[in-house]
């Protein structure tokens, strides 16, 4: 039996020019909250303003529970205005295309109790990565004002046969009911796809193996959390996804530059992101610098990766900082190196951090052994985005 199953009542969007669109980036892809509120007033459409409440211009000052209500209206309006069409009892065909690189995956509902955290646990989600609770109470509350999931958990299906599968049904289902453009230039397209055989073929396939949560850990705790039956998903596979870096920014320093560097012993180093695992650069003082954290040879291998070691070694031992202080922002691998460095050149920032990515190979095998990586250590892309496939929580029940 199948752990993935159509989307009762579904909410597609009708697209529109990209000023007018509902699709967006997801919550937590920003390093600024400012860029949000900028999104937002520049396309008030945007399911952003919907995830994002109290970014929006209209209700900058407010808490996010205080701007839930905002939340409800928008979503309520873009409805009423038909920037969405309800369909029942689907599945959503997915593919983003970005120059010759092409990504398939499957809008899906996935089973809640099926997700495990640790080795002892039992099911067939796997998701290993701390998350901040504040993000998931805040997930929480939207899904439960609302009663719509606007973002997916974005999974890896582990077995084959999915990918070969999806590639034959998009060359089969004809025009896409969605087209959208993301802020890189990537299209989106969906296709919905009623009850049938090859309804049927694709949920077994998606549900057929281990799936890795590979993006949406905390939307995927906030459903546990919420005590929700099923949860929103994109189901893709490792040949449909790769990693960026995800590096991070510091905005202030508790030890001088200088003693920094000599700690760490670090040595002038070439620009960029580290090309492999065990090396990471700082960029400080207008200067980048190379340094090799020191290992815990008795640690396990996940232990050992280049994002922990960063954690562990540079924030907590070094610099003295929680990993979810607030002087730490997580930036991901849309943001390329110099706009972090010239984060720090302008003064907003004292450091920048810059992590070689993982590897989906090393991604797949920490999971499967039920290992826990680092927090914001695995930028995929391309993501699935928000606001294009909305699952009414009521219809589930």
């Amino acid at each position: 039996m199948t752990i993935a199953h159509p989307i009762a009542t579904a909410w597609l969007s009708t697209g529109g020019p990209p000023a007018r669109t509902t699709g967006a980036q997801n919550y937590d892809e920003f390093a600024d909250d400012a860029e949000i509120t900028a999104i937002i007033a520049a396309n008030p459409a945007s399911a952003l303003a919907v995830e994002m409440p109290h970014r929006a211009p209209d209700s900058l000052g407010l808490s996010f529970a205080d701007a839930l209500p905002a939340a409800v209206d928008r979503l309520a309006r873009a409805k009423a205005e038909g920037r969405y069409a309800r369909h029942d009892g689907i599945v959503a065909l997915y593919r983003i295309r970005a120059g010759d690189s092409t990504a398939y995956g499957l809008w899906t509902m996935v089973d809640t109790d099926q997700i495990s955290t640790s080795a002892d646990e039992p099911g067939l989600v796997i998701r290993n990565e701390d998350v901040f609770l504040d993000k998931v109470r805040e997930r929480v509350a939207l899904a439960q004002a609302t009663g719509h999931l606007l973002s997916p958990v974005l999974l890896l299906q582990t077995a084959d046969g999915l990918q070969a599968a999806l590639e034959e049904a998009v060359a089969a289902a004809g025009a896409p009911a969605v087209t959208d453009t993301d802020q890189a230039g990537r299209i989106h397209e969906v296709w919905p796809l009623p009850a049938g055989e090859r309804q049927a073929a694709l949920l077994a396939l998606a549900g057929a193996g281990e799936l890795v949560v590979a993006d949406g850990n905390h939307r995927s705790l906030a459903a546990q959390t919420a005590g929700l039956d099923r949860f929103l998903a994109v189901v893709t596979t490792p040949a449909s996804v790769r990693i960026q870096p995800y590096n991070r920014l510091v905005s202030e320093l508790t030890v001088p530059p200088r003693e920094l560097v000599e700690r760490l012993r670090a040595t002038p180093a070439t620009p960029g992101v580290p090309p492999a695992r065990g090396t990471i650069h700082l960029y400080l003082d207008g200067r980048l610098f190379a340094a090799t954290l020191p290992r815990d040879e008795a640690a396990p291998d996940v232990d050992n990766l280049d994002h922990a070691l960063v954690e562990r070694v540079l924030f907590r031992d070094l610099l003295g900082l929680d990993p979810g202080d607030k002087r730490i922002t997580y930036v991901g691998g849309d943001y390329p190196t110099r706009w972090l460095t010239g984060e720090v050149d302008a003064g907003r920032a004292e450091l920048a951090v810059l992590v070689a990515p993982v590897t989906v190979d090393d991604f797949v095998a920490v999971n499967l052994a039920r290992q826990k990586l680092p927090r914001k250590s695995t930028w995929f892309t391309p993501k699935a985005r928000a606001g294009l496939v909305l699952a009414q929580l009521s219809a589930q029940d």
